[in-house]
């Protein structure tokens, strides 16, 4: 027996995410694969394994697969993908897949993020620590011992498939000629928007003239992060969007698995108002349909009051979740939810087995634009009634101690409610205003999302938040 590495650093609520060579390392990775057929039971099944464009990706690839196929399984390789192109693999073919990134993560990151058969995910709550703790015991043990048949090997190419697909649920063939920038941040957006919104997948030409940036794979990320949660990341697509005359502009993180949005004035268009247009055209599109009996739409708590109204305006029940992928995903599932949203720019569709993929909502909003007459940020102002804060994290040592100020400062003057940290939410005058202080799953911060009817309301409530979380 071996001294093992403690995996529980590095395997956290919803996936895989470590540093290359000090914490992932191909013995680890192959471990993982083992742990990850034993523990959906995969032997004798095929498990598609796909990965980004970050140079330790393809390494592990192979290690995973050495540990997969050691344990019966038959490894399908995808190659480069996005993540949401992984996920339709493991949707069309029912196959539990696997996919390496480290999402927005620097280059000397890397991760697996998982799935069970039908782009089903897995969390620690749900599969993921039972694979840390198999995975963990093959490397005490120093080797992973091959079942009687293992698993064979193969590779196939889904991007042709995967564009078709998206094309199929989004028809963009009518729309209004548009200019649109597209920045994928040297990230795998680079293979897969040519695809999907080009000709590269041997698709028709759509109306859109797409002006790309940073289209080369390299994950070095020579020209920013691919992280378009953090502002200065968006700088080169905002002056790109102005200097091209654009009509929008689209951002991808480096797993092409999120799509942030600007307008034709090079500002943000927020991810909950992209939500909402996203929910409408959904929630019309079923109707139209013919489907009968309660539509469901999910939301997580720090999306905008927007989004909730615009879903019931709609005639559909809009369904307040805790944030994370994986918990949203076993959502989506239980209440056959047609569409999810989350303001971290996830955004999940039951046309797409419950997964998030960032290019069908992007799909979806060009749809909605290309019939709109005005600019996208008057479409856009239609849903972005209020002001939100944003995200803002503080390093807080003492996280009870936090709470109990913020519970002593509002009690009397709000609801309170602890579905996901701490939910305060009141009245102002003829408006309203909330807002949610939770800690972060990796690190010693509480971050704070508020939001109120008026500027003025959410400056002073912000503020009031925030001295009490830093006192």
């Amino acid at each position: 027996m071996t001294t093992a590495p403690d995996l529980s650093a590095f395997i956290k609520a919803y996936d895989v995410r470590g540093l290359v060579g000090s914490q992932l390392t191909e013995e680890v990775v192959e471990a993982l694969g083992a742990g990850f057929v034993d523990e959906i039971g995969a032997a004798g099944a095929e498990v598609v394994v796909g990965h980004d464009m970050r140079d330790s990706s393809p390494r592990f690839v192979a290690a995973f697969a050495r540990g997969a196929q050691a344990r019966g399984a038959h490894v399908v390789n995808l190659g480069l993908c996005s993540t949401d192109e992984s996920y339709f693999a493991s949707g069309r073919y029912d196959a539990p897949a696997a996919m390496f990134t480290a999402s927005h993560n620097p280059a000397t990151y890397n991760g697996i993020k998982f799935s069970r058969a039908g782009a089903q995910g897995i969390s620690i709550g749900t599969g993921l620590a039972g694979i840390r703790d198999r995975a963990s015991a093959y490397l005490a043990e120093g080797a992973v011992p091959a079942v009687a048949e293992p698993g064979g090997y193969s590779e196939r190419d889904v991007l042709a498939d995967y564009a078709a697909y998206l094309r199929e649920l989004v028809d963009l063939s009518g729309v209004r000629p548009l200019r649109v920038v597209v920045d994928a941040g040297n990230g795998m957006g680079g293979m897969t928007v040519p695809a999907v919104l080009g000709t590269a997948a041997g698709l028709p030409a759509l109306p859109l003239e797409i002006i790309p940036l940073y289209f080369e794979l390299d994950g070095t990320f020579p020209n920013h992060e691919a992280n378009p949660l953090e502002p200065e990341n968006l700088r080169d697509l905002q002056a790109a969007v102005l200097e091209h005359g654009a009509d929008l502009g689209l951002a991808f993180d480096g797993d092409a698995d999120r799509c942030f949005v600007i307008d034709e004035r090079g500002e943000p268009v927020t991810p909950s108002a992209v939500a909402a247009i996203v929910a409408l055209r959904e929630i019309t599109r079923v109707r139209a349909a013919g489907e009968q009996g309660d539509i469901h739409v999910i939301h997580n708590l720090i999306t905008s009051r927007i989004v909730a109204e615009t879903i019931e305006q709609a005639g559909a029940i809009p369904v307040r979740t805790n944030v994370g992928h994986s918990l949203i995903k076993d959502r989506m599932r239980e209440t056959g939810a047609i569409f999810g949203g989350e303001h971290s720019a996830h955004y999940y569709f039951r046309d797409f087995w419950g997964a998030d993929n960032g290019m069908l909502a992007a799909m979806h909003l060009i749809a909605q634009f290309g019939e709109f007459e005005g600019p996208l940020s008057a479409l856009a102002a239609q849903f972005t009634p209020y002001t939100a804060s944003g995200e803002i994290n503080s390093t807080v040592t003492d996280v009870p101690a936090a709470y109990t100020r913020i519970v002593e400062a509002f009690a009397g003057r709000g609801e309170f409610d602890e579905l996901d940290g701490l939910t305060v939410s009141g009245a102002a005058g003829d408006g309203f205003w909330w807002f949610n202080v939770r800690p972060s799953n990796t690190e010693p911060l509480l971050r704070l999302n508020a939001e109120a009817a008026t500027a003025s309301t959410m400056q002073v409530l912000r503020d009031e938040v925030l001295a009490l979380i830093r006192a």
